[in-house]
């Protein structure tokens, strides 16, 4: 029966069977799922017993989100994605507008009432009830608080809809705020970014539909497995960092060898998120800003991405780099340690002091004590 469900899903997406199993390994591996879950992943995605239905808010954001999703190819998320849900509302994609498209969303919740799952992308705006952002002659405030009523789960998508992001940036006049600052009755799983990895969010619901639950999620409500570990613990520039050598400018020396970009401000060290670690794009072997050459700049943190200037350096929340180390322009070794650091320090300021001493013994009698010694 499974491997006739598998055959059929081949046929219909054009996806090998191996191809698929690796995908499920995949999944689990990111989520740090037990030895098995695979089995359970691809049992789920391929004999879904009734594919939950799916209403995609769109309030104050750039798009960038669904944008992200429909360009992923570790299989094609649009043809995998409407395999294992039914889209019922979302307005970027749909077809239908208007009266028509609005009618769509009243029939999916009362379908699918306490079962379906509400996604919301973009910041809501509250400020003066919220007038902001109107959808079919109704606030964003009001939408989201009718939709998220009977939902049996809410994500938020994106830097906007998780803490507010851009659109919350002082001095914020519409008061966009996050979902979870408007829900507060029922948990709402975080999944920033911008754009957010296209395939947190898949995991994200691959879980849900696999073991009928979210995620374990972190005080900002995050998926633990992909948001549980610093960028900069990830970084393939870390080394660089913890031997001292750093890009002072774009385009000098260090940046051009690849060098650590925590001193042109990157948020690394203070941003949990795993994009070192499952890269953007899917082109080749996929990047990501900091693999290009550009700091990152916190997107997924709450107070970091677009609150702090990007020349600010990160608030590191393991080691600082010491003070004493050279820059790139001066003579260093490649295996420069915080001793070695020191010891030339130290050996520097001898010989400063002892030139010190005699420059100011210049010109004096030699014959008697310094009559301005304090000995």
């Amino acid at each position: 029966m499974f491997r006739d469900s598998i055959d059929a899903l081949e046929a219909k997406l054009g996806l090998e069977r191996r191809t698929f199993l690796k995908f499920c390994a995949a999944m689990a591996a990111t989520m740090g799922l037990p030895k098995g879950a695979e089995a359970q992943i691809a049992n789920a995605i391929a004999t879904p017993a009734k594919r939950p239905s799916v209403i995609w808010l769109h309030f104050q954001e750039c798009t960038g989100c669904t944008e992200s999703l429909l360009r992923a190819e570790h299989p094609t998320l649009e043809k995998l994605i409407l395999e294992i849900i039914s889209l019922d509302y979302h307005e970027s994609l749909f077809a239908a507008a208007g009266h028509q498209a609005e009618a769509a969303r009243y029939a999916a919740m009362e379908a699918n009432k306490g079962k379906y799952v509400l996604v919301v992308e973009g910041a809501i705006p509250v400020k003066d009830g919220g007038i902001y952002c109107k959808i079919g002659g109704k606030t964003a405030l009001d939408i989201l608080k009718e939709c998220a009523a009977d939902a049996a789960a809410i994500i938020a998508i994106g830097s906007c809809a998780s803490w507010g992001g851009m659109p919350s940036t002082p001095p914020n006049p519409t008061g966009a705020s996050p979902v979870n600052a408007i829900i507060k009755d029922k948990p709402v799983v975080t999944i920033p970014g911008c754009p957010p990895n296209p395939y947190n969010f898949l995991s994200t619901v691959v879980h849900y539909l696999t073991f009928g639950s979210l995620p374990k999620i972190d005080a900002e409500g995050r998926p633990l497995f992909a948001y549980s570990r610093l960028i900069h613990e990830n970084c393939e520039r870390r080394a660089h960092f913890d031997a001292g050598r750093f890009a002072m400018e774009f385009g000098d020396e260090g940046h051009r060898k690849g060098f650590c970009l925590y001193k042109l401000g990157c948020k690394g060290p203070e941003t949990y998120a795993n994009c070192p670690s499952i890269l953007f794009g899917d082109v080749g072997s996929g990047s990501w800003p900091v693999g290009t050459g550009h700091p990152c700049f916190g997107c997924t943190e709450k107070g970091v991405g677009f609150y702090k200037p990007i020349h600010q350096l990160a608030d590191v929340k393991n080691v600082v780099p010491p003070a004493s180390y050279p820059r790139v322009v001066e003579e260093q070794g490649v295996g420069a340690t915080l001793g070695s650091a020191a010891l030339v320090a130290a050996v520097a300021g001898l010989a400063a002091g002892a030139g010190y001493k005699v420059a100011g013994n210049l010109g004096k009698d030699s014959s008697g004590p310094d009559k301005d010694s304090a000995e």
